[in-house]
């Protein structure tokens, strides 16, 4: 599963293409459903954020765990 916590900070950040994500899964083919996981794994860098860059974060921290439930 450390390779979805990767594809979720590029995701999270801008840098999850498609030709990323087709070479990432040739080398570690991703599990089913994995792309459902991803505000998940999102939730802990984003609050991380919220502590350290203030409440502009806070949108996306409810989006991410409204998308978890």
């Amino acid at each position: 599963q450390h390779g979805e916590v990767d594809l979720a900070m590029l995701a999270l950040f801008g840098g999850l293409d498609d030709r990323t994500l087709a070479a990432y899964d040739e080398v570690y083919p991703l599990a089913p459903m994995w792309d459902e996981r991803v505000p998940l794994w999102q939730l802990y860098p984003l609050l991380v954020h919220v502590v350290l860059f203030g409440g502009s974060y806070v949108t996306s921290v409810e989006r991410a765990f409204v998308a978890c439930l």
